[in-house]
């Protein structure tokens, strides 16, 4: 059985892109996030064939953030694609418009906490409320939980506290944020190693660069498979 911890990040250009990454991975790598770069290069589509003529779990990351109508509409549209995962923003009004409109199907709502590469200069530029930046996460986490979320996207180094939360049994946490042993930071800021991630509480792990960019994707992806057995 491939081991579904480790979630790839197809963060492509394009359907064609993702689909020749997936087959020089192969049966190793049994889940895959599609995200907002691909989706006018045919993330949807790719999606479906991934899904349905290849076996494998997705995970679609499109962060949606609008008034309760709008997330609703979008989230029972988008759940006709037999999705595993799908984000929206841990705004709590989000989260219950998103649960409403997955109502019926079998994807489950993850809720954006804070993203994995802002910190506190970040929030402060955005008017966020003072606060440690790990304190803040776990407490939209809570809320988001509270709000009828299945999961939370934080990063590696607030997965303990999350998973802390009397609220988060039952409830999934998944990281992005994640870089094997030397591998370059990228844009991350708060950031862990895969075996790192899973020991805090996290459920999955999301990498991209480390695999797509490698040399040989396969053996990358087989690397991080090994360290996390």
């Amino acid at each position: 059985m491939p081991d579904d911890r480790l979630i790839v990040a197809l963060d492509l250009p394009d359907a064609h892109s993702g689909l020749e990454l997936a087959r020089q991975l192969g049966p190793a790598v049994s889940f895959y996030k599609i995200g907002l770069g691909m989706l006018t290069g045919g993330g949807l589509a790719l999606a479906n064939e991934l899904k349905q003529e290849h076996g494998k779990r997705i995970f679609l990351d499109l962060k949606l953030f609008d008034i309760g109508a709008t997330v609703e509409a979008a989230v029972r549209g988008l759940a006709q694609f037999d999705l595993d995962f799908l984000t929206v923003h841990g705004d709590p009004h989000v989260v219950r418009a998103a649960r409403r409109g997955a109502e019926g199907s079998a994807t489950r709502i993850l809720a954006v906490t804070i993203l994995t590469s802002l910190d506190r200069g970040d929030l402060d530029d955005s008017l966020i409320v003072p606060g440690n930046v790990s304190d803040l996460v776990a407490q939209r986490a809570a809320r988001a939980f509270d709000a009828g979320a299945d999961g939370v996207i934080a990063s590696p180094q607030e997965a303990a506290a999350i998973r802390a939360l009397p609220q988060s049994e039952g409830r999934l946490i998944v990281t992005p944020g994640v870089r094997p042993a030397g591998a370059a930071l990228g844009d991350q800021k708060r950031i862990a190693t895969p075996a790192e991630a899973l020991a805090a509480g996290a459920d999955h792990i999301v990498v991209g660069r480390p695999v797509h960019a490698a040399p040989d994707p396969a053996a990358a992806a087989r690397a991080i498979l090994n360290q996390i057995a």
